[in-house]
């Protein structure tokens, strides 16, 4: 019945459905019915139900929603601007959209949202496309949502706009870390590349609906900023920037800021962490400045130092961790050692005579270098509660050797030969060199560096320090660049007065120094060196038999999260491991390794 009808039916109704969009007056109820009559004439079939419906009506009535929306998009082209041609064709997606639900099945849904998106969107993939670098730079809010809007159905249609926003996030993050200058550099580091990604998320959030493709770019442009290097043969700086920074914060020196406020910045840096390529570089540099935080009392507060770490631990694992763990164990075994160590006195009833707290730390975990220790003669006033706790120590701990790092330490010194009586907080070898002058009110250099058996080198350090706060004088006037001569002149200065009566002395290891910046790249490299032979016997004894290729590729995919080896060091590392015999070269084949058991 429907066959001698159905070119003429279907032209009736494709004519009605296009005055509908030309905005006409036409009879909804009659083009909804009979179209639907289509579907009702085998709708109890059970194979292929709209088969007629989709033939008869569909094919055609899909043709001729393409043509119509071709002709729309070249008019709207012409008479358009580019913001203006988005808009008007989100509006006509939306009103066909409307159409579809008021007279079609709803299995056509779908099909003609996607025919009038491919002639007014995939056609004109180009033209769209073409405007992305200008939109993204001026950063046109409006423009970029209906952009995705229109781009997001479209297979492959969002990558030019994705790789725009990578491009621009990352010249952004670029500008905004580059040439930094001043005193708070790691501040300046940190907050700039803070203040990035927080604007680029929310924009993100706001205009790309958080879609993770927007999500990869930010991260892909963050991570190419922050590890940008200026001279490819030189470390990256920011691992180091960023241990500055929570160093800042976690020392006592964080004035102006709340508790809440100094946590706040730390849980942020985590996100800057994240980014880091170089990770054992921010954890070499943050456990030793932990270490002088530590040991010098510096830190503003324990449960600010553990949270810091365990937010570590949740970004990069336990093992990342570990040794800053130990470190504050040492801690607090040291507290209970001392109070130990005090029973101990009062069971040997003997009197120290000074006030004696120790910290014993494990040179496993803690990164103070044993290798540079200077010689020191130690003052008689300490000699005895020396002896005393290494007697203890040896009787609590067998086979335990104990060295003495007394560029470390630190102690207070009543001053009673003033009109004043003054407490001063010195290093130990400042309290060595100023204990001499008890029974003498001169010396001369050479017999202080005969007494504190010191380098000399340090001695001059150290007597700088105290002729700059007035505490020595010199008979001879002695300015940075000038050094002491063995036959100088010092000589205790009794007409000294300070407005305080407590103050300290500021010993020059505290400041961090180039050469020991440097120590640091070096100890870095070391490190990795054992890594990644660590790495490589691993993969090789669980694996046997490996080609070359493969072992770099699996050592570079364990590595990462730590830092992205070069090839070159792996290959020396490779080169190491057969020299010690732990693998072989296959006889047959030089670019297969084995396995030695």
């Amino acid at each position: 019945m429907l066959e001698p009808l159905k070119d003429s039916l279907v032209a009736i109704l494709l004519d009605g459905i296009k005055r509908d969009r030309c905005g006409e007056n036409v009879n909804q109820t009659d083009l909804h019915g009979v179209i639907h009559s289509f579907v009702h004439v085998e709708e109890y079939k059970k194979k292929l139900p709209l088969l007629v419906y989709e033939t008869m009506f569909e094919e055609p009535f899909l043709a001729a929603t393409g043509e119509y929306y071709r002709q729309e998009a070249s008019k709207l082209l012409q008479d358009c601007s580019y913001s203006q041609y988005m808009e008007k064709v989100i509006q006509r997606l939306d009103e066909e959209n409307f159409r579809s639900r008021k007279f079609l099945h709803p299995s056509s849904y779908q099909k003609v949202t996607q025919e009038c998106q491919h002639r007014m969107v995939a056609d004109y993939l180009q033209y769209l496309h073409g405007e992305c670098q200008d939109m993204v730079q001026k950063e046109r809010r409006k423009d970029l949502s209906n952009l995705y809007t229109l781009l997001k159905p479209i297979a492959n249609g969002l990558s030019v706009l994705v790789k725009e926003v990578e491009d621009h996030i990352k010249c952004t993050g670029l500008k905004a870390v580059s040439n930094l200058q001043g005193d708070n550099v790691p501040s300046q580091f940190v907050e700039s590349m803070l203040e990035v990604h927080v604007k680029f998320t929310e924009l993100i959030s706001n205009v790309f609906h958080g879609d993770k493709a927007f999500i990869g770019a930010l991260d892909k442009a963050c991570a190419a900023a922050i590890n940008h290097r200026e001279n490819t043969k030189q470390m990256c700086r920011s691992p180091e920037l960023l241990a500055k920074y929570c160093d800042t914060l976690l020392k006592k020196s964080a004035k102006g800021m709340s508790e809440s406020e100094i946590e706040d910045r730390l849980a942020s840096s985590v996100v800057v962490f994240k980014y880091i390529d170089d990770k054992d570089v921010f954890q070499k540099f943050y456990s030793r400045m932990l270490a002088k935080r530590l040991i010098h009392g510096q830190s503003v507060s324990m449960d600010a130092e553990e949270g810091m770490i365990n937010r570590l631990k949740q970004a990069c694992g336990y093992e990342f961790t570990s040794k800053l763990h130990r470190m504050f164990t040492d801690m607090s075994v040291s507290s209970d050692l001392n109070a130990k160590f005090i029973d101990y006195v009062r069971e040997q009833k003997t009197d120290i005579g000074i006030n004696f707290y120790i910290f014993v730390l494990q040179a496993g975990a803690w990164p103070l270098g044993q290798a540079n220790l200077t010689s020191f003669a130690i003052p008689q006033e300490l000699e005895k509660s020396v002896q005393l706790f290494e007697q203890f120590y040896s009787s609590s701990f067998n086979g335990r050797k104990l060295t003495w790092l007394h560029h470390l330490c630190t102690a207070e010194l009543k001053v009673c030969y003033l009109k004043k009586t003054y407490f001063v907080t010195v290093g130990t070898y400042q309290m060595g060199i100023l204990l001499m002058f008890n029974n003498q009110v001169h010396l001369t250099f050479k017999e202080l560096l005969e007494n504190t058996r010191l380098q000399e080198k340090e001695l001059q350090k150290q007597l700088q320090s105290l002729l700059e706060t007035k505490l020595l004088l010199c008979d001879s006037q002695v300015s940075d660049e000038q050094q002491l001569a063995e036959g100088s002149r010092l000589s205790l200065n009794l007409n000294y007065s300070n407005k305080r009566t407590k103050f300290k002395i500021s010993a020059a290891v505290q400041k961090e120094t180039p050469q020991e910046v440097e120590q640091t790249h070096v100890a870095i490299d070391e490190d990795r060196k054992l890594y990644l032979q660590a790495a490589i016997v691993r993969i090789m004894k669980a694996r046997k038999v490996l080609k070359h290729n493969a072992v770099i590729q699996e050592v570079i995919s364990q590595s990462r999260t730590r830092f992205n080896p070069s090839i070159s060091m792996i290959k020396k590392c490779i080169e190491a491991l057969i020299d010690k015999q732990y693998i072989e070269r296959q006889g047959t084949s030089t670019d297969t390794y084995n396995y030695v058991a």
